[in-house]
């Protein structure tokens, strides 16, 4: 079962999360709550998965997720945020966040989103990904990019352009005939070579570098 806690300073979207992604039979709420209470109730409840709202009056998502990134065995945080949030992106994923999803994601979507976190991998709302991507790296251009991944070796690039396609590590370790343990190595390496940057980041570079079939244009859902 994949552990999900819930922190917004809304309880009825709280309420709605728990509800939508109380149907999926692999995943188990263990804690809905505010920012005030968030990483002692997430920590405590060991979640694997953190949907964060972005913007709370309390506590702000950024300072939750900074403190829930420098724990021991942090979870993977997705950003709840709304089109009007888009100034909180860059920050957000410069501090670790694993994905960014709307409040109003389809809920199928949803329960996608969270197994793909659990796995490993990076989540992007098609509503935030131009504004993410053209947010983060404006001023790395396509060569850049490239002497960024230079360095890398023929099975780590490839590790790269799979993460640009936003895969979980089982997901690639399938791709790429490997063991997941394997794959977890080549991807730590991956990233501390790359500058000790995230999957999303790692993505958004493989993008730039023309690693990901069909790159330049902003994707979806990753």
């Amino acid at each position: 079962m994949i552990r999900v806690a819930v922190v917004d300073d809304e309880r009825l979207v709280r309420s709605g999360l728990r509800m939508i992604l109380g149907t999926a039979p692999d995943i188990e709420m263990v804690a809905d709550c505010g920012g005030a209470e968030a990483v002692e109730t997430v920590l405590r409840c060991a979640a694997e998965v953190v949907l964060l709202d972005i913007r709370m009056p309390d506590v702000d998502g950024l300072t939750v997720l900074r403190q829930l990134r420098a724990a021991p065995e942090p979870p993977a945080v997705a950003m709840l945020t709304t089109f009007d949030a888009q100034e909180y992106l860059t920050a957000a994923l410069r501090e670790g966040a694993a994905g960014f999803l709307l409040k109003d994601s389809d809920p199928e979507q949803l329960v996608r989103a969270v197994r793909t976190l659990a796995a490993g991998g990076s989540v992007l709302d098609p509503g935030v990904t131009r504004a993410v991507i053209g947010g983060y790296l404006t001023a790395e251009d396509q060569a850049a990019a490239a002497r960024a991944v230079s360095g890398l070796t023929p099975r780590e690039s490839q590790v790269l352009s799979l993460l640009g396609e936003g895969l979980g590590n089982a997901q690639i370790a399938g791709r790429m005939g490997l063991a997941p343990s394997t794959v977890k190595d080549h991807v730590r390496a991956v990233l501390g070579k790359l500058g000790g940057i995230n999957r999303i980041q790692a993505a958004i570079v493989a993008d730039r570098a023309g690693l990901v079939s069909g790159a330049r244009a902003p994707r979806g859902a990753w």
